[in-house]
């Protein structure tokens, strides 16, 4: 069953986990549940401030809502507009990460996108901002699969970072159309199946071309098949009994863009009934705290909507007018 508002559900969603992971990014695993118990942070501090992983996340929406058309070519030059205002701006003072900066330093230079990208970066900065795509209903799924690879590719160049934004694009428009959330990691390992070779040229140019790289469809199979770990390793998780403690500790760290997937994926799941839960427990981990509770975020308002959040919360959110514009956009 589709909801009303998955849009603004999942936008929200997806500030709501940045805001509660903010504080505990870098921070021990002990130290966390020292402060906050075992389930994590679960009171939204008022205001809440956000980290660049939503700021990203607004820069491609915006992107995406001034495009004419969903092409590489439309939309390459609106993302590095995007991402230049955002490398610029005195806002940009929430510890971002050094692959994005660097790719958005030889955009501004004026450097072809696929040579102005960190080549070998597969960080989560690629799929922590790409919730936006999969929220667009009038993409299809080549379409969808296009934009998110392109955005992801701007700035991180690995095989592994392009697919990964795709799964996560992809599990947000499945939720969103009703799949359960049970079923999404699944979904998305027949993803890596049927993906594995697909090389999407027109969206991605000869970004493929490294040394030691025969052809395209070896270059895509690497990162399919390194998503394809990462979610066994998730299959396996949800196999076993939960543990209570840090989900890094099944599914990785999330500082890499496989395992941030794999782990909000996990930690949303073990806590399918109550999202609140699910940001806590994503927010209390010895890893990559703020990416990993937003994605968790996102994946559970896409599927609930805003019902899946406290009415209070979107009062204290910074941005909140940005994400109310754009959730009532795409809902």
């Amino acid at each position: 069953m589709t909801v009303i508002d998955a849009a603004s559900g999942s936008l929200f969603g997806l500030a709501y986990g940045d805001a509660l992971g903010k504080p505990t990014e870098f921070r021990k695993y002990a130290q966390i549940v020292a402060e906050h118990g075992p389930g994590g942070p679960r009171e939204l501090p008022e205001p809440a401030l956000v980290t660049d992983d939503t700021q990203m996340a607004l820069a491609v929406a915006w992107a995406l809502r001034d495009a004419a058309e969903p092409t590489a070519a439309v939309l390459e030059p609106l993302l590095r507009e995007r991402f230049l205002t955002w490398a610029k701006s005195p806002e940009n003072n929430r510890a971002p990460g050094m692959t994005c900066l660097n790719a958005c330093a030889n955009l501004a230079g004026g450097l072809r996108w696929q040579e102005a990208t960190v080549a070998g970066s597969k960080g989560c900065g690629a799929n922590m901002r790409v919730t936006p795509v999969g929220l667009v209903a009038a993409y299809d799924l080549d379409t969808l699969a296009g934009v998110a690879q392109l955005q992801a590719g701007l700035t991180h160049g690995h095989p592994t970072g392009l697919a990964a934004a795709e799964l996560t694009a992809l599990a947000v428009r499945l939720l969103r159309d009703g799949l359960d959330l049970a079923d999404v990691p699944g979904a998305l390992r027949d993803r890596c199946a049927d993906q594995r070779t697909v090389y999407r040229e027109d969206w991605l140019g000869d970004l493929w071309q490294r040394p030691g790289v025969l052809a395209p469809e070896e270059f895509m199979a690497r990162g399919w098949d390194e998503c394809a770990d990462a979610l066994d390793l998730l299959l396996s998780a949800l196999a076993r009994p939960d543990s209570g403690g840090d989900v890094c500790r099944e599914t990785g760290e999330g500082w890499i863009a496989e395992e941030a997937l794999a782990t909000a994926l996990l930690a949303a799941l073990r806590h399918a009934d109550d999202p609140v839960a699910a940001l806590g427990r994503a927010a209390a981990t010895g890893g990559d705290s703020d990416s990993i509770a937003c994605l968790a975020g996102a994946f559970h308002g896409a599927a609930a909507g805003m019902a899946a959040w406290p009415a209070a919360w979107a009062e204290r959110i910074e941005y909140a007018d940005q994400l109310a514009a754009l959730g009532t956009a795409w809902d």
